[in-house]
């Protein structure tokens, strides 16, 4: 076919049939698609996979060789089961498992060398794959003929590709083939001054070889190609849009003397830190100034970011607007409308016999609120006498309408999405400023703080009498005695005085999110469900902290009944609240100097640090206790053993991104299985990217429409659509 190009539908290139299952299970519909579907990794014949680093649940494709193969009758029900082990020549084994498929064994004869791809499960401590579909390399060797499947890991490098079950790595491999054979390159859209001042390869050679590399260091020329097209598309876009932002109208809120902001300073039984007062002044000048205030706050767990956030809504306040605050929980809104009026005084209370009347009101907006106190709250807030307007994501719903909207603070950005941030955004009719929080970056926000898009604030130091988090890991596979000690230890923290958290991962209330059982004589391989707050508390409560004072708080309690507990744990009504997340973000009583979380290996890196980060709120020294069943040198205890060794969050953001990757920055998904980032690395590629926006500024500076380039602008409109791009500028 000699017409093809990227463009053509993969249907015309390699059939109906594979076609449907790209699309379906890929997202794969053109040739440039599939071009653009570059390998994971390579194997190396010699190179082998080390099988001790699978993780339960993954799913994989791995280089292997036939060790031995067993034939036995199934104890619950008729027919054979065949088990093949399986080795990576490093000491590593798998057992690969078919039931009622005894023939499999004249295919995987001892000693022959295969690709095997399936989900990593876990039967009596031994890795398998359950029914792993499988290419052998040597395969049609007797005979003399070769598989087409085969003929793509001829070379010393084997490519692997993101596969699906249905569409295993060496398919999506003779598809890839066909493409390359068939189809004419796109035209190469990076100026040729750029290529050779950057000693960079044409497109067609970086696509034929990160597909089919001729050797290593090709192959590291082409994925260097590949990646600066990435990084120059988003910086060109990132450099003009912010241009254009430049532009944009803001109403400014200068601060006024002898305002809401002032009288607050100097009522505050405390003194600000010289970060606080630093950061107060960044921001102070963004929102005097008539373009909107696109900033993020990245401040360590306890630094006073909410502080921070409450001197800026005073003064847009002050300034004649009105200010908002989007929280991800109920428990959060709800906590923070209580502080900041506790805070705030007479002067939050401008609607009170006891308040300033030349003060404001804080209004709440839930979405459990009744429908009086709803519309009662909502007129405030149209009207313009609620200048400080706190809510959960019931704040985005229509009805929900402010006079003069001119700040949006998002705390914990991570927990919103951006079209929900957006929408809220949308209800000013001016572009307002913008001022999200986090305690932990997030791989997007890292993502957009390297490519220098937004203006980032730092809080680093500890307010006066915050406490430092002393972290563990609990080993209770390697030391069961361990967790009897976690429990004492938090009951000597109660018999001092103070108080302590359980987490789990899980609420336990069976039929909603508890797993599954295995059907007979499958897998009995996953790993068991993970604890529950219904399973743990009354166990701890008849065991070994009997006679203290437990409290459950979890997502699927009503809201009063939430509202109620945390009030008990904040008055010291109860010794320890076993929660789930619900706790993660927030949730501030300086009495709780201990946590103890249960299954630690199934949370987050950012989860974990945000949970620890509700211990230590006071003078009194906080311990977080890790317990995990993860043994010593598998990727989830070293996660957990970077946890416990820093507190440091833009360091713990890094371990995350080296983890999992960074997502996709370019879309809705913030850690999705499709990137359209396929091979640019925030961390690894630092040095190129800021290259590429050097290039970027350099040549909008020249062309600020790219007319004179319409090959970039289109490669751009590719991989950087108006949607992504939006999503972009909304961050």
């Amino acid at each position: 076919m000699t017409s093809a190009d990227v463009d053509t539908d993969l249907s015309k290139l390699v059939g109906e049939k594979t076609a449907k299952a790209l699309k379906t299970h890929l997202d794969l519909y053109t040739a440039g698609d599939l071009l653009y579907h570059v390998p994971r990794r390579y194997d190396q014949r010699g190179e082998h996979t080390d099988m001790r680093t699978l993780e339960i649940g993954e799913e994989v494709t791995v280089l292997a060789q036939v060790l031995r193969t067993t034939t036995r009758p199934m104890r619950q029900r008729r027919g054979s089961m065949l088990e093949v082990v399986v080795g990576d020549g490093a000491g590593g084994q798998l057992v690969l498992t078919y039931f009622q498929q005894a023939w499999r064994e004249r295919d995987l004869r001892p000693g022959r060398w295969g690709l095997f791809a399936g989900k990593v499960s876990d039967f009596r401590g031994r890795r398998q794959l359950n029914s792993p579909e499988y290419v052998l390399l040597d395969q049609g060797a007797a005979d003399g003929e070769v598989a087409a499947e085969v003929e793509e890991f001829a070379g010393a490098l084997i490519p692997v590709y993101p596969a699906a079950a249905a569409v295993p790595t060496w398919v999506i491999a003779r598809c890839v083939r066909v493409v390359l054979d068939t189809v004419t390159m796109p035209p190469d859209a990076t100026p040729s001054r750029i290529r050779a001042e950057r000693k960079l390869i044409d497109l067609a050679t970086a696509l034929h070889e990160i597909h089919r590399p001729s050797s290593k260091e090709m192959l590291y020329i082409a994925k260097r190609r590949l990646a600066w097209d990435e990084a120059f598309a988003v910086q060109l876009t990132l450099v003009r849009r912010k241009r254009d932002a430049a532009a944009w109208p803001a109403k400014p809120r200068p601060r006024r003397d002898g305002g809401l902001l002032a009288g607050f300073d100097a009522a505050l039984p405390f003194t600000l830190t010289d970060g606080q007062l630093a950061v107060g002044e960044e921001i102070a000048a963004d929102l005097a100034v008539a373009h909107p205030m696109h900033r993020l706050l990245q401040g360590e767990v306890g630094a006073g970011k909410t502080l921070v956030a409450l001197r800026a809504m005073l003064q847009v306040v002050d300034a004649g607007g009105q200010a908002a605050l989007l929280a991800p929980t109920e428990v959060l809104a709800t906590q923070h409308h209580r502080g900041i009026t506790r805070m705030l005084g007479p002067a939050g209370r401008a609607d009170e016999l006891d308040g300033d009347p030349n003060g404001t009101q804080v209004a709440l907006v839930t979405g459990s609120q009744g429908a009086a106190a709803r519309r009662k709250v909502l007129a405030k807030v149209a009207d313009g006498s609620a200048g400080l307007v706190i809510g959960t994501h019931a704040l985005l719903y229509e009805g929900v309408d402010f006079a003069d909207l001119g700040l949006v603070v998002v705390d914990e950005q991570h927990r919103f999405g951006v079209e929900q941030r957006d929408a809220l955004r949308a209800k000013a009719e001016q572009p307002p400023h913008v001022l999200v929080m986090t305690a932990t970056p997030i791989p997007r926000t890292v993502a957009m703080t390297v490519y220098g898009d937004l203006e980032v604030s730092t809080l680093s130091q500890l307010p006066g009498g915050r406490s430092p988090i002393a972290s563990h890991v609990v080993p209770v596979a390697e030391k069961p005695a361990f967790l009897d000690r976690a429990w004492r230890r938090v009951v000597e923290e109660v018999q001092q005085g103070h108080q302590a958290y359980v987490v789990c991962p899980r609420i336990g209330d069976s039929g909603t999110d508890d797993d599954t059982p295995p059907p007979d004589d499958a897998v009995e391989d996953e790993r068991r469900p993970p604890v529950a707050v219904l399973d743990v508390a009354p166990l701890l409560a008849e065991g070994p902290l009997r006679g203290l004072r437990i409290g459950v708080l979890h997502g699927k309690l009503p809201a009063d009944e939430k509202d109620a507990v945390m009030r008990s744990f904040s008055a010291g009504q109860l010794d320890v609240l076993v929660a789930t997340t619900v706790i993660e973000v927030g949730v501030d009583v300086p009495n709780a100097t201990a946590m103890v979380i249960l299954d630690a290996d199934r949370f987050g890196v950012s989860q974990l640090h945000q949970l620890r980060g509700r211990v230590g709120r006071g003078s009194a020294a906080g311990l977080c206790l890790l317990v995990t069943e993860a043994v010593a040198g598998t990727p989830a205890r070293e996660r957990l053993d970077s946890v416990a060794s820093t507190l440091d969050g833009f360091r713990l953001a890094e371990l995350d991104l080296e983890q999992r990757r960074e997502g996709d920055v370019l879309g809705a998904a913030q850690s999705g299985r499709r990137s359209h980032l396929r091979l640019l690395s925030l961390l690894r590629d630092r040095d190129l990217i800021g290259e590429a926006r050097a290039e970027a500024e350099s040549l909008l500076a020249e062309d600020p429409d790219l007319s004179a380039h319409p090959l970039l602008a289109a490669q751009i409109a590719r991989l950087v659509d108006d949607d992504r791009a939006e999503y972009l500028q909304k961050g």
